[in-house]
Formats: structure tokens, sequence, C-alpha cells
């Protein structure tokens, strides 16, 4: 059983990983198309496009993101009982989220100015907003399709068809690309590698933010070919009252406050980062290392934990409608010592590997930099096993169609978080803020995890955590003795080893593979379960 289930998930969630790291790549082509064609330059069109871009990724996540997510998976297993498969609960389901995310859509496109100018800084010249302003009419309709995107995926998901949620993503950065490359085509790189604010007409406009909402548009429509293929067309049905919505409404709304509240951290976050130097000219630098770093950190948790999540999710959420207690349990201690598995090799390879892992993300830029960069990483990564593990107990929750309870966990955690920040802030020296502020998301991440796992045993009577810890004591023997070896190596090698793009690329590729075949053999010694378990769905497959 335990074998079935882990091949299961094995088979679904390499899918998914496979579909987030060509995202992921593709993702880093098209940033650094974007610098060829924008530049970089501090107060330029580059801020301009940066802000008018991102207002509609932060805006989706609070208002739909981690709502939508809570809410559809667990509506849809319950309402596939139903006579009719569940087909007009989901299709009314659908037609309430799309008409609240339209209107949504509506309203921050018509008040583009004015999110503008709460996001921008106040030091921008009138022509820098009204281009950013102008990008914001053309990226703004995203929230739109992202929400889509979210929703039609979620009900492939339910259905248990993994695949085209996480790939579809890739086709974003695709078209994104293709926009990016027909832009500096046709305008070149301007000036000094960077078009001047006063020089944007309507043209230059429409291709650069146009390319980037069709990216979006891409991404979301290309899931309603798999969903017919699995027999699902959408049909917008109206009637919402007594069909069963009161209960989705309700879980949403906590869903929404706890994503409310993590938004609200990352303000105090952020202004605590701006003010990691002393010089003013600076303060982006140390924003800027915050987010490369949190960037390096999302990296495993994107590719392992939320692929796997997804997959067990469905699991879940049908386990918990059957009232199958023994099953929420089994799968989710599976879950949890897979990702651990994967986590632990992951934080302590990324450690050992901080310096040239950061001259890679950052494109080849100055050892000074990615030096700098460094502890960061470090203090960020350390919170990555909590994380990820706290992201799976949550879906738990949500399979229970629970969001209250999260809500009431993230509570303390983020007032935990926010108390470290500002004790960086006030506390260390200024070289060390940002890396106290990944220490302090660190401890958020564990006091959020232990939390949940107190709440959960009491409530699933118990979660067989004595087992998931000792699993993870020995995770963690093999991934010192595999971090401290690269680490060992690394310095011998000395920085030479990765001065380069290059030479940093080839180095984390080589002493991943052998920091991966130690800690694969010293967890084979230890006879780590999981491992054993993972070789044996190998060789079945092979056998086959």
């Amino acid at each position: 059983m335990a074998e079935n289930r882990l091949s299961s998930l094995a088979k679904s969630s390499s899918v998914m990983a496979a579909g987030t790291l060509v995202s992921r790549i593709l993702g880093f082509v098209k940033a650094a198309m974007l610098i060829v064609a924008i530049g970089v330059a501090v107060g330029g069109t580059a801020d301009a496009f940066d802000v008018a871009n991102k207002i509609p990724n932060t805006l989706y996540m609070l208002l739909s993101g981690g709502v939508i997510n809570a809410v559809l998976v667990p509506q849809i297993v319950r309402a596939a009982k139903r006579p009719d498969g569940g087909k007009d609960y989901i299709d009314r389901l659908l037609t309430l989220a799309i008409l609240a995310l339209a209107a949504v859509t509506i309203v921050a496109t018509l008040c583009a100015p004015l999110l503008i100018r709460l996001y921008s800084s106040p030091a921008w010249s009138d022509d820098q907003r009204a281009l950013a302003v102008a990008f914001a009419f053309w990226c703004l309709p995203q929230i739109f399709f992202y929400g889509l995107y979210t929703m039609l995926g979620q009900v492939l998901n339910a259905k248990s068809n993994f695949g085209p949620y996480m790939w579809a993503p890739a086709l974003n950065n695709v078209i994104s690309i293709a926009g990016l490359g027909v832009f500096i085509a046709l305008f070149g790189r301007g000036d000094n590698g960077e078009h001047p604010v006063v020089s944007w007409d309507g043209t230059m406009i429409a291709v650069l933010a146009g390319s980037a909402t069709l990216g979006v548009v891409g991404q979301a429509l290309i899931l309603l070919w798999p969903l017919a293929r699995i027999g699902y067309v959408w049909r917008p049905r109206f009637g919402f009252r007594g069909v069963g919505l009161g209960r989705a409404g309700h879980v949403a709304g906590w869903a929404f406050g706890m994503m409310l509240i993590g938004q609200l951290a990352f303000v105090v976050t952020s202004r605590v980062a701006s003010t990691a130097t002393s010089d003013g000219t600076e303060a982006s630098a140390s924003n800027a290392a915050y987010t490369t770093s949190y960037l390096i950190f999302m990296l495993p948790h994107s590719i392992v934990a939320v692929s796997l999540a997804t997959a067990l999710f469905t699991q879940l959420s049908t386990y918990a409608a059957d009232r199958d207690t023994q099953s929420v349990r089994s799968s989710l201690g599976l879950g949890l010592r897979l990702v651990g598995f994967v986590n632990v090799f992951a934080m302590s390879g990324l450690m050992a590997l901080s310096v040239p892992a950061a001259m890679v993300i950052t494109g080849g830029g100055s050892m000074a930099n990615a030096q700098a960069l460094a502890p960061v990483v470090v203090t960020m990564l350390a919170g990555l096993v909590p994380f990820s593990a706290n992201y799976l107990l949550q879906r738990v929750f949500y399979a229970y169609e629970d969001a209250k309870t999260p809500f009431w966990v993230q509570v303390p955690a983020t007032l935990v978080t926010v108390a470290g920040v500002l004790c960086a802030g006030a506390f260390l020296p200024t070289t060390w803020i940002v890396a106290g502020i990944g220490l302090a998301m660190s401890f958020g991440y564990l006091v959020s995890t232990v939390l949940s796992a107190v709440i959960l045993r009491k409530r699933l009577r118990t979660l067989q955590l004595g087992r998931v810890f000792f699993a993870h004591v020995k995770f963690l023997l093999a991934g010192i003795v595999a971090g401290c070896s690269g680490f060992i190596v690394l310095h011998f090698l000395g920085a030479g080893a990765y001065s380069t793009l290059f030479s940093a690329l080839v180095t984390c590729v080589l002493l991943a593979g052998g920091m991966l075949i130690l800690y694969v053999v010293v967890c084979y010694v230890l006879r780590v379960e999981e491992l054993q378990q993972i070789l044996a769905t190998v060789r079945s497959k092979l056998r086959r």
C-alpha cells in the first residue's frame, strides 16, 4: 500500500517538478532578456515597468492566490460524490469566482494611477510615473488571467490531472521571451542600454507590456484543452443560493485573512531591508540581496514541496471527505518525510555552494556581491525544512475545509517574524541586517510548523511525529556530511573556481552532483526508509 502510494506520488510529482524546473529556467532567460531590452538603471524605465508588472502579481496573491488554492480542491472533491459528478456545483463555483475576479480586475485597472502612486517611490519624476501608469493599464488585466489559470488548474488537480498546471507557466515564459525578442528587434537597446523614459511611445509600451500580459493569457487558456480532454467544459451557471457555496465563502474569507497578514509582514520586511545600508544610494541593493536570496530559497521548495503537495492535496481531500483519518495521517507522514529527504540535501548543498550559487543567480556579478549574499542565503535556507513542512500541514487543514486554524497559526508566527526583523534592523550592523531578517523568517517558519503540528496531532489523535523526527535526524546527519565535504572541496579550489558565470555554473553542477552521491550513500548506510522505498519503486519500474 505504501509502495503504491509512493509510486503514485512520485509519478505525479516528477511531472510537475519537471514543468516547474523548465519554467524556472525559462524565467531566468526572460529576466536576462528584459535587462537587455530595457536595462536595470535605477530611477528609469526598468523601475517603471517592474512596479507596473509586479502589481498584478501582488494583488492576485493577496486577493485570490491562497484563497483559490485553499477552497477549490476540497470543494470539487466533495462535489464529485454527487449524482451528477459535481458538474453543476463546480460550474456555479467557477462562475461566482470568475465574476468576483473580473470585478476586482476592472476596479484595479481603473485605479492604475492610484496603485502606481501607492507602490512607487515619492522620488519618481512625473514622466516616470506616467510611463508606469501606461504600463499598468496593459499589465493589470493579468490579475484576471492569473486567477483563471489557478481556478482551471485546481479543477484539473482535483481530478488528479497534475501536469498541465505546472507546465503552463513555461508557455507564459516562451510568449514573453518572444515578445521581448520582437521588442529588441524593433527598437534595439536604446542609448547606453536603456530607452529614456521620455522616448517611449504607444507602440513600444504595447509590445513590451502587452507581450507580458499575453503570456499570462496563454498560461490560463492553454488549460482549457486538458480540461476538455478529461471531459469537463465549463458552462456559466447563476443562482448561487441554496447550493452549498456558503461553506466555500467561509473558508475563502479566512484564507484571505491569512494572505493579508503575510503581506503586512512583507511590507515590514521590505522597509527594514531598505535601511540595511547607511548610504541611501545602496538601499535598493539590500532589497536586491533579500530578493535574490529568497529566489534561491524558493527554488527547492517550488520544485519539490509544491509539486508533491499539489498531488498530495487531492489525496488528502479525498480521504478527508471519506473520513478516512488513518489514510490522512499516512499520506501526510509520507509527504513530510519525502519532502524532508530532498530539502535537507538542498539546504546543506546550497549552504555549501552559497557563493557560487549567488554568482549563477546574479548572472555572474561581482565576487563582492556574491560573498555579501552568502550569509543571507544561509540564514534563509535554515528555514527551508520547516517552511515546506508547514506548507504540507496547511494542506491537511484545507482538506478538512478549515482555513481558520491556519489563520490563527499565522498570527503568532508573523508576530515572531516581525519582531525578529525589527530587532535585526535596530541592533545588527548594517551589513548583517538582511541576514538577520533571513534568520527571523526561519524562526517564524519553525514556530508556525510546531503550532500546526501540535494542533493537527490533537485533531487527528496522532501524526506519527516520532517517525518523522527520527527520519529527519538521519537526513540531517547525511546532509552535514555532504555539505561539509562540498564546503571543504570548494575551499581548496579557491575563488577562481567560481569567479565567472560559467565557472560558477560548472562548479555548482559538479559539486552538487558529488554531494548528492555522498548524501545518498550516507542515507543508505543509515538505512533511511524513504530511500529504500524510492529504490524499490525504481527497481519495480525498471522490471516493468
